[in-house]
Formats: structure tokens, sequence, C-alpha cells
């Protein structure tokens, strides 16, 4: 018996009183919390009373912190960001009732004819977030050099050394170490601003008012402007030409100078947001890694030779990180071709 679900099924009859209540479950994510879709139907002959839908996070207070949720929720919703609005909480079970954007991902509507349109929406909301101000009760912590390098050790120790099982040489970790201690330099010089820190396709939907509805925002810190944009457009879950993806960018950074976020010319932003795109998946591709060897969550597997792919075709760009990407090329590349779930492993 699931007691959670108990729980939380008593706890939804108290906060939402006069409503005959169904609970369908949701795709979970890369966490420990659950989502569930909650129907309400009126109860009785109150005509005045209209059904109602919302989703309902059950985050366990033992794993999960939903302090950064609340805080950010609430102080973005004011702010105008299209976050979901907070209904009813009990923090003592891990309880949140939310609104309902519905089910229009960004990720399955993205095509050839869309993009364009739901990229600029993005983009603009992207520069919304930029420039909101203190979240109250809650000091978005910076996006540090110790932060960016316990990310990039992800890499390292989850995929490189235990999903693909190199050993590496001394020669090897020293070039790992120089290659993360450039990247961190790239991520601190530029202008720091409120950053999502999972701004992608799959935490963006589309809504009948307001696109993009922005979810999964509870990790939020102070850190480097183009963040974001290389999670939005180096999207880990889809790839768009290159040309494309430096259009968009400019795009982008075109509205950043309108409101005053950066000066930096097109030369000095591009170079930023290729190798901030570096470190991202560099922490993309280790946590992919962990989800599955820890976690169980084997389907992510699939998005690391994208995602290895992204820093391969950012690293070559730069002469400084030519050793780097020749590794890349003859040590892990190759390697990518022996990813399974266990499942398939036992099939073969």
């Amino acid at each position: 018996m699931d007691i959670r679900l108990q729980s939380l099924q008593n706890w939804l009859a108290t906060v939402l009183p006069g409503y005959q209540l169904q609970i369908a479950p949701l795709a979970g994510d890369a966490s420990f919390r659950r989502y569930f879709r909650v129907q309400g139907t009126p109860n009785g002959s109150d005509k005045k009373r209209q059904p109602m839908q919302w989703i309902v996070m059950d985050a366990p207070v033992e794993k999960e912190n939903c302090a950064p949720f609340i805080a950010i929720a609430n102080a973005w919703h004011a702010q105008g960001i299209n976050v979901p609005e907070i209904h009813a909480l009990d923090t003592t079970l891990g309880f949140i009732l939310l609104s309902d954007f519905g089910d229009g991902v960004y990720l399955p509507a993205l095509n050839d004819k869309t993009a364009d349109a739901l990229y600029n929406r993005a983009l603009q909301t992207l520069i919304y977030i930029q420039q909101t101000r203190a979240v109250a009760n809650y000091p978005l912590p910076p996006y540090d050099e110790a932060l960016l390098a316990r990310e990039m050790a992800l890499f390292k120790d989850w995929l490189i050394e235990k999903k693909l099982g190199l050993t590496l040489s001394t020669q090897e970790s020293e070039l790992l170490a120089d290659t993360f201690a450039k990247l961190i330099a790239n991520a601190t010089e530029q202008p720091q601003v409120p950053v999502h820190r999972d701004y992608h396709s799959r935490n963006l939907m589309i809504c009948e008012a307001n696109t993009p509805g922005v979810l999964d925002f509870q990790d939020a810190v102070i850190g480097p402007i183009t963040y974001d944009l290389v999670s939005l457009l180096k999207d880990c879950y889809i790839v768009w030409p290159e040309k494309q993806v430096t259009n968009w960018a400019e795009d982008y950074l075109t509205l950043a100078q309108s409101v005053g976020l950066t000066s930096a010319d097109k030369t000095q932003f591009l170079r930023w947001f290729e190798l901030m795109g570096m470190q991202r998946h560099l922490k993309a591709s280790g946590i992919f890694a962990r989800l599955s060897m820890r976690d169980g969550k084997h389907g992510y597997l699939a998005d690391i030779p994208r995602t290895v792919d992204y820093i391969v075709s950012a690293s070559s760009k730069f002469s400084e990180f030519s050793d780097f990407t020749l590794w890349l090329k003859e040590r892990v590349v190759p390697k990518l071709t022996t990813l399974s779930t266990p499942c398939e492993t036992a099939s073969a």
C-alpha cells in the first residue's frame, strides 16, 4: 500500500472541500518528487462552483527541501513570471497544491514551423527572469567556483569512471583539471544574473495565455548570464542546426543589451555561450549516468551521446581546448556505443 498516496488523498480532501476528487500520476522527473493531476467535480447542487483541475507535488521532506520552490514560486509569480501559483501547502508533509498548466510541453511541440515563435517567447521570458528582484526570505545562492567544479566532477566520477569504466592516467586527470579551470573562469567573468538552472524544452509549457509556463525552478541561483540560454538552445533533448542556434543566441543578445543586462559584443558573448555549454553538458552527461547507476532511471542514457557531442562541437572551436577535444574523440566517444540499460544488457 502507498502510505504517502493515502496521506496525500486525505490532505487533498481537507484543502479541497466540496469536490469529488480524482487523482492520476504524472510522469516523474530526475528528483524524488512525484506529481499528480487532481480533477475536482463539485459535490451537491452548487451551480456556481465549476469543475477544477490542479497539480499536486509530493516532495518527501526527508529527501526534498520545498523551501526554495515555495519562495521562488511566490516571488516570481508576483513579478510576472508565469510559474505555477501555490493554492495550498503543508511543509510538514511535503505536499503542495499548484495551478495546472496542462499537457502542452514545449519539447513535442517544437518543429521547423513552430520553433521560432516558441523560442522567441522563451527568450523574452528568460530576459524577465534575469531582471527579477531578490527573492524574499530566500537569497538565491551564488553559482560560484565550488559549485561549478562539483558539477563538472560528475562527468569524471559518474560517466567516465563509473559508467564507462575508464581509468584515467595522471596526464588525463591534469587535462580535465585544466579544462575545468578554464570553464570556471569563463563562467565567473560573465555578468551574474538570476539563473533558472534547468531552462529547457521539458520545463517550458505552452499555455492558453502567457506562454511559456515555467517549471522546475527550485534550484535557481545567481550565476552566468549565458547558462539558461545554453540550456534552452543547446537542449539535451533536441538538437537544432548550429546556424539557427547562433541566430537565436544573437537575438537574445540584442534583447539583453537593450535592457542593460550586458554590454558584451557578439564575439565575446558567443565565446561565453559556447564555453558555458561545455560546462553544462559536462554536468548533464554526468547526471544522466548517475541517474542510471544510482537511481535506476535508465531512460536518460539515450541522451548522453547527444550531450557529449555538444561538448566535442564546442571545444573544437577553440584552440586552447584542442587536447581536450582530441581526448574526447579518442577515449570517450567510442565508449558511448557501449551504453545500455540493465534490461538491454540482459536481453542482448
